[in-house]
């Protein structure tokens, strides 16, 4: 991912390759009766940490800095208010039919996220020092548990790390801090 005040949306390699991976298994192990979820106050932000099935993600929640690789069921959770890296701060559903190609899926990412991104940071994604990634269906979660689902991650990319793939940690929601 490239870091600077104006970019392309260079998310696309790793970027993708990682959120196609967060959900593949996931599926199967909701299938399989995973579901666990995290404790949760009646606005259903997180109260305390809790390592939770990936479909059990919601908008809102906050992740620690991880590192899994590859295709994971489950995902780390923690209050907004304690240090973390990741915050999902949207989503939506794909439609119906054969499974996108990345190019399509990067296409509704691009449609949907940076739009969503600018009401929820305050600044525009391409005038922004905050940056985000994409958790999307695979082939196996798409045709067995019918998955539709991309939720919009972001992140506060390490200014030090020209390769913008090391992230600050934070605390407290990104929502409306106009970085």
């Amino acid at each position: 991912m490239k870091m600077g005040t104006k970019r392309t949306l260079a998310l696309a390699g790793s970027a993708l390759a990682l959120s196609l991976a967060l959900t593949g298994c996931s599926a199967l192990s909701g299938i399989l009766g995973g579901g666990n979820d995290a404790q949760r106050d009646d606005d259903g932000n997180v109260t305390e940490g809790a390592n939770i099935d990936i479909f059990s993600l919601k908008v809102g929640d906050c992740m620690p800095a991880s590192d899994s690789s590859g295709e994971i069921t489950d995902a780390d959770v923690v209050p907004c208010s304690e240090p973390h890296t990741d915050e999902v701060f949207y989503e939506f559903e794909l439609a119906d039919g054969d499974l996108p190609s990345d190019d399509e899926i990067q296409a509704e990412v691009e449609a949907q996220c940076i739009p969503a991104f600018g009401e929820f940071v305050g600044t525009e994604w391409a005038d922004s020092a905050l940056d985000f990634w994409w958790i999307t269906p695979t082939e196996a979660t798409w045709t067995q548990a019918n998955d539709r689902l991309v939720q919009c991650v972001i992140y506060q990319p390490d200014p030090a790390d020209t390769s913008g793939q090391t992230q600050l940690e934070v605390t407290g929601s990104l929502e409306g801090t106009g970085l």
